[in-house]
């Protein structure tokens, strides 16, 4: 499943990064990599930004970064 997708309060582990070369590597640059598990806290009104918590601290991501990464829920 794409993160995007994931509810509030959801915690998930990274499986891939895919799509735009570029955003790819703007979201390893911030320690978004395959293994890492993140749990999405808040998400806007109209659902675009989302914010997730990740290794001691937030991220605001767009919706379009966070569908290129793939994740699976983690009980």
């Amino acid at each position: 499943m794409q993160l995007s997708s994931g509810e509030v309060g959801g915690t998930y582990r990274v499986i891939s990064l895919r799509g735009n070369p570029a955003i790819k590597r703007r979201l390893m640059d911030m320690g978004i990599i395959p293994g890492t598990v993140v749990k999405i806290t808040g998400r806007a009104p109209l659902g675009d930004p989302i914010e997730i918590s990740s290794r001691g601290f937030d991220l605001t991501l767009r919706l379009k970064e966070a569908e290129s990464i793939e994740v699976e829920k983690i009980e």
